[in-house]
């Protein structure tokens, strides 16, 4: 019998992870820089706490969840949540059914993160898109393993080329900062997010998410699932 506390319950905690407005943010973020259209069909695969796919449902998307955690029911009960461990079992969705399949910090938690890709190049239809969101190692290794969850660790090559071994194409990966006003004005605040991780301590980042998203950076992937598959 398993005694284990829900993960998502103890490390995601309202007291020490407050909700907030950021999720939306980064909801729309995507939304308008992937044109993704109003209506399109999407999975958030490990939707955690639901709150980034609820701002997809805001704006318009169909959003759908998969997890091994409840807490997006908690959270949102309206939203439709399939529970399942995805280490060990499919995506329980039916192939080609999504028009955008999206994923942040999951793919890192799996011994065997291909088998997840594999399913969600499954379950998109032809020309449908993937954003996946994960921590980039070469900045993150000395954070990385503080969630003692994560197994596979990524640079920006190891995703691309994991990417493009199961079959996706227009694989894009690039840095990504978790900060709303460095979308907006990258060309003013890149720098000094830059300035800020080489030169704050790393304890100060607890108290502020400043310079807690300027050490953490992110590695944001875009890809295609094609037309014609081989």
């Amino acid at each position: 019998m398993n005694s284990n506390r829900d993960y998502v319950e103890v490390i995601y905690n309202e007291t020490d992870r407050p909700l907030t407005s950021y999720p939306s943010k980064l909801a729309n973020h995507l939304i308008d820089r992937y044109v993704l259209s109003e209506g399109s069909r999407l999975l958030e695969v490990g939707c955690g706490r639901g709150e980034v796919l609820k701002g997809f449902i805001d704006a318009g998307l169909v959003g759908h969840g998969v997890d091994i955690s409840s807490a997006t029911s908690q959270y949102y009960p309206e939203i439709e949540l399939k529970v399942t461990d995805l280490e060990h079992n499919q995506i329980p969705y039916e192939d080609g059914l999504f028009d955008v399949v999206y994923s942040k910090s999951l793919i890192e938690h799996f011994y065997h993160p291909e088998r997840v890709v594999g399913e969600m190049f499954r379950v998109l239809r032809p020309g449908g898109v993937l954003l996946a969101l994960t921590p980039d190692w070469d900045v993150n290794y000395r954070m990385f393993y503080c969630d003692y969850t994560h197994r596979t660790p990524f640079t920006a090559e190891s995703l691309r080329d994991l990417l493009l071994v199961h079959q996706f194409t227009d694989v894009s990966v690039e840095r990504f900062r978790q900060l709303p006003v460095v979308w907006k004005y990258p060309k003013l605040f890149l720098p000094l997010t830059e300035l800020t991780r080489w030169t704050s301590p790393r304890a100060l980042k607890q108290h502020s998410k400043w310079i807690r998203f300027s050490k953490e950076i992110m590695l944001l992937a875009s890809a295609t699932k094609p037309l014609i598959s081989d």
